[in-house]
């Protein structure tokens, strides 16, 4: 009995504990709320659809909608409207009515109404959006208006808890609740910004709406989720605020945002990679191409450059330099710290500004020739005619006809253009068959080479581990 008893205690105690360190939102949610709003929007599209509907007489969707909708059908030819509608969320961040909400979330809106916890409903103004950060702000006529209270992003910690407020599937005003999961968090596609991830129940609703931390601080914007479903998954993403409140300031005073760019390609250093470079680790941003006349050609960084530090700031991946050059104002100049050759060296560049629409060169096209014997590496390769290189505007290159059973493992792929070779940290441009061949000769047997690749409009390295010598049959050589 006595132990039973002691048990019992011990079990209470326990629960007790755990529920006395777990987080208490009321207090948070209930002073917070005030200043996050709902956000609707209203997109009028016009369709000439016989049936009135946003569908083509000769879609199969056509048939079923006009079973179900018999009274929606109009004569043939008729123009139609109809309004597509969607929710989202946003808060206050001055109390003469501006808001910040997601690009995507008033996109494409003919009508935008921004919903007061009150209940109040305002017509807002679009002040700007930026679609590659995906922050828009908003203006409604109003005054004397609650305002949420600003954070440091840069002082979470991965395991904090945080909260959101939004309206998933437009239940106003839902309390949602979880951890950080990582910070910096680099999404495909998305260059620009640093995400915070978080566990948080995330919906449709949700986007736009502010993610708040312990203090009541708001540190991000909820953006996107990672889901197979349509619906929460556990993988929520959000913006940092501190990121997007220098959006919002350029969007207010200019009503764009300027970005800075150097006029480059870049890619990841993997370990093989970086060990073909001499550098210790894969840190940096290995340079792929470099604009021709743009900022980093005039600063004199090349391709095979690695970026180690940009306006004094580290670069540790590839996806941190766009988002340090897109924050710098064009026109100002910068140092650049580059690993070149096995050593480092400080470069100065001027910013450039980003144009839209960039586009790289000309893809680079097969002839239909006979290809040669393949080499140790199970490469087929043949050198571009001077009318081909002409085109181009390269001076060398060796293009791969095929990649044979005999080669090692790669990535190289029949069509792509091998620029240039990378021994021991030392980059040479390839011109001819032979003087590849003649430098594979130096190369020690199951050592790892680095190529300088152009495949398409973009440019890339490719890492190659050296095999015995075979013929292109398989056999060693003697």
């Amino acid at each position: 009995m006595k132990k039973l008893i002691i048990g019992l205690f011990l079990t209470t105690a326990m629960q007790w504990g755990i529920a006395q360190s777990l987080p208490d939102f009321a207090d948070l949610a209930e002073k917070q709320g005030a200043a996050v709003v709902n956000v609707s929007t209203t997109q009028v599209i016009r369709t000439n659809a016989g049936a009135g509907l946003p569908f083509d007489q000769d879609d199969p969707a056509f048939e079923i909608f006009k079973r179900f909708f018999p009274r929606q059908q109009a004569m043939p030819g008729v123009p139609r409207e109809y309004q597509n509608k969607s929710l989202g969320s946003g808060f206050i961040i001055s109390a003469d009515g501006y808001v910040l909400t997601n690009a995507h979330v008033i996109d494409s809106a003919d009508e935008v109404v921004v919903k007061l916890n009150d209940k109040r409903e305002f017509k807002a103004r679009v002040i700007g959006a930026d679609r590659l950060t995906d922050v828009a702000l908003l203006k409604i006529d109003a005054s004397g208006l609650p305002v949420v209270r600003i954070g440091d992003p840069n002082k979470l910690r991965v395991g904090e808890w945080v909260f959101a407020i939004g309206s998933p599937f437009g239940l106003e005003q839902t309390v949602t609740a979880g951890i950080v999961s990582a910070k910096g968090r680099s999404l495909p596609d998305e260059n620009y910004v640093p995400f915070i991830q978080t566990d948080v129940a995330i919906n449709p609703g949700n986007s736009g709406g502010p993610l708040f931390n312990m203090k009541g601080e708001v540190v991000g914007i909820n953006s996107q989720i990672y889901s197979r479903s349509g619906g929460y998954m556990g993988l929520a993403f959000s913006i940092p605020i501190d990121l997007a409140f220098d959006i919002q300031q350029q969007l207010r005073v200019h009503g764009k945002v300027s970005r800075g760019r150097m006029g480059v390609s870049i890619q990841d250093l993997s370990k093989e990679l970086a060990e073909s470079f001499g550098l210790s680790k894969p840190s940096g941003a290995l340079i792929n191409t470099v604009e021709k006349n743009g900022p980093a050609d005039k600063a004199g960084i090349q391709p095979g450059d690695v970026i180690q530090r940009f306006d004094g700031k580290p670069v540790l991946q590839a996806s941190d330099l766009p988002r340090i050059v897109g924050l710098t104002r064009p026109g100002s100049k910068v140092p650049v710290q580059v690993w070149r050759a096995g050593s480092s060296r400080d470069l100065s560049l001027v910013v450039g500004e980003m144009q839209v629409d960039d586009k790289g060169a000309s893809n680079a096209k097969r002839q239909g020739r006979a290809p040669a014997a393949a080499n140790r590496l199970g490469l087929v390769l043949r050198e571009l005619t001077p009318e081909q290189r002409r085109n181009l505007g390269i001076t060398g290159g060796l293009l791969v006809d095929d990649v044979r059973n005999g080669g090692a493992r790669t990535d190289l792929r029949p069509g792509d253009l091998i620029r240039a070779i990378v021994l021991k940290g030392v980059q040479t441009e390839l011109t001819t068959v032979e003087q590849f061949n003649t430098l594979l000769t130096k190369v020690d047997r199951n050592e790892t080479i680095t190529l300088w690749v152009r495949r398409g409009e973009n440019q890339l390295f490719v890492t190659i581990k050296a095999v015995p010598n075979k013929t292109a049959e398989g056999a060693e050589a003697n």
